[in-house]
This record gives structure tokens, C-alpha cells and sequence, in this order.
């Protein structure tokens, strides 16, 4: 239950956010500087990809599955910093060096405009999926801490992130993205200093919630059969399997190199070198984030069961194990902890730093996908048409993002009980499945490969991961995009 306390922080975190956003959003001057930056420093790079990197899947998503599937739910993070890594350290040169705006510029100037289009389109259809994630995450906070309908949350996210990203970009999600790296840091240590405190570590964390699962009524429900398979769930980094759990590593690690929002980070920053220190800097920070939250989730598996679980058991006539509490679903988890384990003081603080991380990191990913709407898709558009496209382009992206916000609330609502971090890694995995292979064969191999078959690249490797997710292949859908990428692209090289 929230106290005035707790409200005070909330209202204080996010107003220094939006403070900070109004403030930079100042230097905005034009369509450029809104979506690229500028002058950046290594911390502002740091911070823009931080803020948009670390978000509601880092945090409310790896908690969720960790109270699911405990330790290998830190593969999400431990992608995401690998990813960065990447970044920083080959990619980060040559995109500066290519003199363009977004990736699929790059990839036009070597494949043509139709490469551009038809990657563009596939390539925001993995950003819609993240940006969907994002609302999740937002709305299931926003339930945790008002108690409001999915609906009504929904809506108060999406208007909240119009507000962060419409007069700021990449300036705001910079400048707020240091702010928040010093809040979530806090945060996220505290958090986890609180559940290994509490908890008794990762012993006392195991030993809860085995308890939990003595009843076999529950460990059923969770398709577990024996203190033994308990321990295999919560203890392995592969609990999922490992071609699942590496697959999902590897669609982060590769997606994030694929992702216009960090992208535009690495073209705003003053330099090259400082480009390369800022992903670094994040690269190193990223993993902690995702430890404090693992161990959030386990903490709460062993002393909470879901709304569904209760409601199971009283069917059944069955008992809720001694101690243990009641929350509406996994995604709450780690909002609940916060609010009912930390000092109220402490809980407004870091419940109000988490709703502008998750804000702040859909703010980034709306920004990305409005840019290629207006430079990639609209641009070509009428080029083909043979018109003039009238508009501003700042009027274009600022519509456009109110536009993507309306369509993300209306698949949200439909995706209700989903793993966040499962669409995260589907959302990275699909980006990397259509753009990695014609984008690293722009940079360092031109003039190598047809046109016509990194185009044709794009759709089969974006078309085998869909069919491979929806006819729950074997191991990870990404193995199966990116196997048919290549194969694809081998058709088209030059003899």
C-alpha cells in the first residue's frame, strides 16, 4: 500500500526527469539536431543508450522471468551488454566514418532504395515489438502502484513517453539518461543489497522457494516435478535449455549492434573515441543492473504465488503455503518488492526511477522508429511517387510518434500475461535477423553482394525467425533468421 511518502518521491524523481528533458529539449533547434544530437560527451552517450537499453525488460521483464526461471533470466542483460560491447568496439568507426543518419541509409548507399524501403518496414516491425514491451512494463508498474485498469495505465504510458521524447529527442533521452543512471544505479543496488539481506543470499533465496513448491498442486501448475527439478530451474543459467537461453544472449548481442535508437547515440557523441568510450561505459555497467533484479524475482517466487496460483489452490481445496503472499501476476514482482520491502522513502525513490527508466527507454525506442518512418519509409515513398512531401520533417516525426504510441496501446492490451523478456529477445532477434548481414556487408565488404539478394536476405531471414517462433522450432528462432540470411546472401555474391 502506498503511503504519502511514497507518492512525495515519485513525484519528485519524475519531475527531475521531465525537468531535465524540458530543459534540454531548449537546444532543439531542428530535425537534425532533434534526432541526432550533436556534441555529445562519452557520459550523454552513456546515458542515451543506458536510458533506452536498460529499460522495463532489463528490470520489471528480468524480474519477471526470474521468478519463473530464476538465474537465467540475467541473460537478457548480460546480451545487452555484450551487445554494447560490440557496438563500442567495431561498429562504432566505420558508422561515423559512413557520413549517414540512420542504418538503412548505410545500406542504401550501397544496395539501392528498395533495400532501404523493404528493410525499413521489417526492421520497425521489431521495434514496435519493443515498444509494446515498454507499455507493458509501464502499465503493470502503474497497476502496482495505483491499482488503475489496464486500459487507463496504458493510456497515462503513452501519454507519459509523448511528453519525455516530443520536445526533447535524443537530447532528452541523453540528458535524462544520466540522470537515470545515477537513480537506477541506486536503485538497483539497494534492491539488491535489501533481497541478499533478507533473503539470507542465494542459499536462503533456493531454500524459500523450494518451500513453496512443496505442495505439488503448485509445482505442477509450473510444470515441476521434484525438489531436484527445482533446483535445476532456479540454479542454472540454462534452466530454459541452452540453445534457448544462448539464442536469446545472441539476439541481444546482435540486435542491439541492429538498433537505429543506440545507432543515433554513437552518430551524437563529439568523436569517434568518445563514441566508443560511452557503449563501453554501459557495456560495463548493464550486467549489475540485471544480477540486483534476478535476485528480486527469485526472492519473491519463494514468498509470493500469482493471483492465478491462489485461485488454483482454493479450487482445489488445497493450502497457500505458510508465509507467503499474494500478487497479480510475475510482472509485479518486482514493483511489489519495492513496495512493500524498502523504507517508504526509499521505495517512492526507486519506484519513481524505475517509471522514467521505462519511460525513458520507450521514449528512445519511439524516437528510433519515427526517424526511419520519416527519413526511411515516407522519404522513399514519395521519391517513388514522384511528389514532395510537404511537411516538416520535425512536424513528421513528432506525428509519427504519436501515432506509434496509439497502435503500441492497442497491441498491448491484446498481449496481456506475455514474458516481456521473451518479446524482447524476439524484437532484437528480428532486427538482427533483417539488417546485420546487409549492414556489416555495407561497412566493410562493398560491391561484394547483388542488390537483389541482401533484399531478398532481409525478408527470408525475417520470414524464417516468424515461422520458427510460431511453429516453436527447436532452440531459439534467431539460429534459423540468421542460417536463412546467409544462405540468402551466399545467392547473390560476386564472382
Amino acid at each position: 500500500m502506498l503511503t504519502i511518502i511514497h507518492y512525495i518521491g515519485i513525484v519528485l524523481t519524475v519531475g527531475l526527469l521531465l525537468t531535465v528533458s524540458v530543459i534540454s529539449g531548449r537546444k532543439v533547434k531542428d530535425a537534425r539536431s532533434f534526432t541526432s544530437g550533436g556534441q555529445s560527451g562519452s557520459w550523454m552517450v552513456c546515458g542515451a543508450i543506458l536510458g533506452t537499453l536498460v529499460g522495463g525488460q532489463s528490470t520489471i521483464g528480468t524480474a519477471q522471468l526470474a521468478f519463473s526461471y530464476g538465474l537465467s533470466a540475467w541473460w537478457f542483460t548480460i546480451g545487452a551488454a555484450l551487445g554494447a560491447l560490440v557496438l563500442g568496439l567495431v561498429y562504432a568507426g566505420p558508422l561515423r566514418s559512413s557520413g549517414c543518419t540512420t542504418l538503412m541509409e548505410v545500406v542504401r548507399q550501397q544496395f539501392g532504395r528498395k533495400a532501404e524501403t523493404v528493410g525499413s518496414i521489417l526492421f520497425l516491425i521489431g521495434i514496435f515489438i519493443s515498444i509494446t514491451s515498454q507499455l507493458l512494463s509501464s502499465s503493470a508498474l502503474i497497476v502496482s502502484m495505483f491499482n488503475t485498469g489496464n486500459v487507463m495505465s496504458l493510456i497515462v504510458s503513452a501519454v507519459l513517453i509523448a511528453m519525455l521524447v516530443l520536445f526533447g529527442g535524443i537530447r532528452s533521452a541523453g540528458a535524462g539518461g544520466i540522470v537515470k543512471l545515477v537513480l537506477l544505479y541506486v536503485s538497483s543496488l539497494v534492491a539488491g543489497i535489501a533481497v541478499w539481506r533478507i533473503g539470507g543470499g542465494l542459499v536462503g533465496i533456493h531454500h524459500s522457494i523450494g518451500q513453496v513448491y512443496e505442495g505439488p498442486l503448485l509445482a505442477s501448475l509450473n510444470g515441476i516435478e521434484g525438489a531436484e527439478e527445482v533446483h535445476m530451474r532456479y540454479g542454472s543459467l540454462l534452466a530454459r535449455g541452452p540453445l534457448k537461453d544462448l539464442g536469446g544472449c545472441l539476439s541481444l548481442t546482435l540486435g542491439v549492434v541492429c538498433t537505429q535508437t543506440y545507432a543515433q547515440a554513437i552518430w551524437s557523441a563529439a568523436s569517434t573515441p568518445k563514441a566508443r568510450r560511452g557503449a563501453l561505459y554501459c557495456a560495463a555497467l548493464i550486467p549489475f543492473i540485471g544480477a540486483a533484479c534476478t535476485l528480486v524475482g527469485m526472492y519473491m517466487r519463494g514468498h509470493y504465488i500469482t493471483a492465478d496460483e491462489y485461485a488454483a489452490l482454493q479450487s482445489a481445496g488445497a493450502a497457500v503455503p505458510e508465509g507467503v503472499g499474494v500478487i497479480g501476476n510475475s510482472l509485479q514482482a518486482f514493483p511489489t518488492f519495492i513496495i512493500s520491502h524498502l523504507p517508504a522513502w526509499l521505495g517512492g525513490i526507486a519506484l519513481g526511477t524505475l517509471l522514467v527508466n521505462i519511460l525513458g527507454c520507450g521514449s528512445g525506442l519511439v524516437l528510433g522508429a519515427a526517424t526511419i518512418l520519416c527519413r526511411d519509409v515516407y522519404g522513399n515513398i514519395a521519391m517513388l511517387a514522384k511528389r514532395t512531401l510537404r511537411m516538416d520533417m520535425l512536424l513528421q516525426t513528432r506525428l509519427s510518434i504519436v501515432a506509434l504510441l496509439i497502435v503500441g496501446i492497442i497491441a498491448s492490451h491484446f498481449m496481456q500475461g506475455t514474458f516481456i523478456n521473451d518479446l524482447g529477445f524476439l524484437s532484437l532477434g528480428l532486427r538482427a535477423a533483417a539488417l546485420l548481414l546487409p549492414l556489416s556487408i555495407a561497412l566493410w565488404l562493398p560491391g561484394r553482394f547483388k542488390a537483389e539478394a541482401i533484399t531478398a536476405s532481409m525478408v527470408t531471414g525475417t520470414v524464417m525467425m516468424l515461422a520458427a517462433g510460431i511453429m516453436h522450432l527447436p532452440a531459439d528462432p534467431m539460429y534459423y533468421g540468421l542460417a536463412a540470411s546467409v544462405l540468402t546472401v551466399m545467392f547473390g555474391m560476386r564472382r
